[in-house]
């Protein structure tokens, strides 16, 4: 294992020196934190991660879980991380107080959990399913709900899933079969099958909370008629105690080339295998009103969303962190202007084209947690600003950049992986060294909580369309914002590439939607959100190569960023790496849109016109 899975330097500047994490302390909701609270939880976050999560990241990918008909299998290391990791109170890092949580700020809690993301993101997966699934219920369930399956959850006694998909439908939710019929006692009883449930059997908990979508009888078709319904494993009595086990039954595992520690599921509700008080169907509750399922089901996957990228972005990073230590100790060759034999190998890191990988790996891991990280501190100020327009113009902000805190890191981290088992040589395709299973398990998050492809279409289609272009219209207005800081610095040159990159995505969104043919924009969505991507990503190593300049001078506007009297030699040697990849970005990175905004520009119904049978 690696020495480094994170960089604790980074997070450090990218939260206190850039983000200015602090200043959120002045706000009522985490008013009772400080810096030194906040820190402290990433300490022991990368303590928990590396002690409990870490030593496990390959037995549990080579210990599949089994199933033997009866019981789900799992190696005992992954109950005891979760336990620790419930123990230590992070499952409620943002949760309300009134609910028993930490109440930080979510930039926080999002950073602390990057660390066991970077560790084991098999294990820690079954504590983000439960976060997100418990924030659902405390957002849209009755008290009731909340106290009977959102706190065990909270408290780590629960585990939770999300269950959408199914064996026919994939992520055409529009064309859910599962049926829920109610019954007298308000209650339902939920009939069908769901597909890939991750965490969807197992014994690591007291029992299961299954957040459903399902179709009440009677509801009209397509997504409008979708309602959303806890199904536990095991019904819960009065008193709070576990009780009999609900209709669900586990089908069978599914084996993914990646987050193997994961149990992935089929689930069949109401099959008749457990009939609780002798009537068919497996019991649900009604989460809110009949007909918002889809629409609640997008609290938790918007979540998941951010959650995805995160740990995309973690996967990359340790890649690219063993691949550091790897090319500074692996001693091989001889630098190109020296043509001596006699003379001694040297450290591979010190070869052009190790350091052009090693660069470009570092590009994507540091810019895509600073995506990251960006999106989470909007999710704050779309919640605690002070004023309204701000908290509107931040869930606005947010609701646009998603799609690419998604499919960005997704995409480009894995290509850091990538690189990662290249910079080993042939020792990277081996199981002796972490990378190859690094990139297997980024591998599933393209796929993870809508594909690449369905992101590109949201994104195209409807974020920067919606409200008439203002979403859009927001995201130039604060790229220019960052743009105007960089007059007169020596990072102007980058600006205004920066600047002719966005007016071009700018002209090109106006001509794809020009004849209002959707055909013809959709089918060049990909193109788009990759072009898009990649202007967004300049725009934040901008923003970091500035903060970098601020905080090494001692001019930043946060208190971080104050006091370049006590620079180390350490401290030098991290802001000259920040503007190393930040130029890398601007004259290897952001070059690539300009082909792809022509093609754009073109029309180009090649995927439109395309006969299958030619395929």
């Amino acid at each position: 294992m690696t020495a480094q899975i994170l960089s604790r330097r980074d997070l450090s500047f990218l939260l206190h020196e850039w983000l200015d994490v602090s200043a959120l302390t002045e706000r009522e909701r985490f008013a009772d934190h400080s810096r030194e609270t906040f820190d402290a939880l990433l300490e022991v976050s990368e303590d928990i991660a590396r002690e409990h999560f870490a030593p496990h990241y390959r037995k549990s990918d080579l210990n599949e879980p089994t199933f033997d008909g009866e019981t789900v299998r799992i190696i005992p290391e992954v109950k005891e991380a979760l336990d620790r990791f419930a123990e230590s109170g992070l499952l409620t890092g943002s949760v309300d107080e009134e609910h028993g949580g930490i109440q930080l700020p979510y930039t926080v809690s999002r950073a602390c959990f990057a660390w066991f993301q970077a560790a084991n993101i098999a294990t820690s997966s079954y504590a983000m399913l439960s976060m997100g699934n418990a924030a659902l219920l405390l957002a849209h369930g009755t008290p009731e709900q909340i106290e009977r399956w959102a706190v065990p959850e909270l408290e780590g006694r629960f585990t939770g899933t999300m269950c959408l998909s199914e064996p026919e439908v994939g992520s055409s939710l529009s064309d859910v079969t599962t049926r829920a019929v109610p019954q007298d006692d308000g209650t339902y009883r939920v009939h069908g099958q769901k597909m890939w449930i991750s965490g969807g059997e197992h014994e690591l908990s007291e029992n299961i909370v299954h957040l459903v979508l399902a179709r009440a009888e009677g509801d009209a078709p397509g997504v409008k008629g979708l309602s959303l319904f806890i199904v536990p494993k095991k019904l819960v009595n009065d008193d709070g105690s576990v009780g009999e086990r609900n209709d669900v039954v586990l089908s069978g595992l599914n084996h993914k080339m990646g987050w193997r520690g994961t149990t992935n599921t089929l689930l069949n509700f109401g099959e008749g295998a457990h009939q609780p008080g002798g009537k068919g169907g497996a019991v649900g509750y009604l989460v809110g009103e009949r007909g918002s399922g889809l629409a609640y089901m997008f609290h938790m996957m918007n979540g998941a969303r951010i959650g995805v990228g995160a740990g995309a972005v973690a996967l990359g990073y340790r890649g690219y962190l063993t691949a550091l230590e790897y090319a500074r100790d692996r001693i091989q060759g001889r630098p190109l202007e020296d043509k001596d034999p006699s003379a001694p190998a040297v450290p591979i890191v010190r070869h052009p084209d190790i350091r052009r990988m090693l660069l470009a790996a570092k590009a994507y891991a540091e810019g895509g947690l600073g995506l990251i990280l960006y999106a989470a501190k909007l999710l704050d100020d779309s919640q605690t600003a002070p004023e309204a327009a701000d908290r509107e113009r931040a869930d606005l902000l947010l609701d646009v950049l998603t799609p690419l805190v998604k499919t960005w890191p997704s995409r480009w981290c894995l290509k850091a992986n990538d690189l990662a088992i290249q910079v080993l040589g042939g020792a990277g395709y081996t199981r002796d060294h972490d990378v190859e299973q690094l990139y297997r398990d980024n591998r599933l998050n393209p796929i993870h909580e809508g594909t690449d492809g369905i992101q590109s279409l949201d994104l195209l289609g409807r974020k920067v369309r919606m409200k008439g272009g203002a979403g859009l219209r927001l995201l130039a207005e604060t790229i220019r914002a960052t743009i105007a800081k960089a007059e007169g610095t020596a990072w102007a040159g980058q600006a205004a590439a920066l600047e002719a990159a966005l007016a071009r995505a700018e002209s090109v969104t106006a001509e794809l939607w020009a004849d209002g043919d959707p055909l013809t924009a959709q089918s060049n969505s990909w193109v788009y959100l990759e072009a898009v991507g990649h202007t967004v990503m300049a725009w934040l190593w901008l923003e970091q190569a500035l903060a970098a300049d601020a905080a090494e001078a001692g001019t930043g506007d946060s208190a971080a960023s104050r006091g370049a009297a006590s620079r180390s030699a350490d401290d030098t040697a991290f802001y000259a790496g920040k503007r190393a990849a930040a130029r890398y970005f601007f004259s290897h990175e952001l070059p690539r849109v300009h082909p792809q905004f022509d093609l754009l520009e073109s029309l180009d119904r090649t995927f439109a016109d395309l006969d299958d049978a030619v395929l």
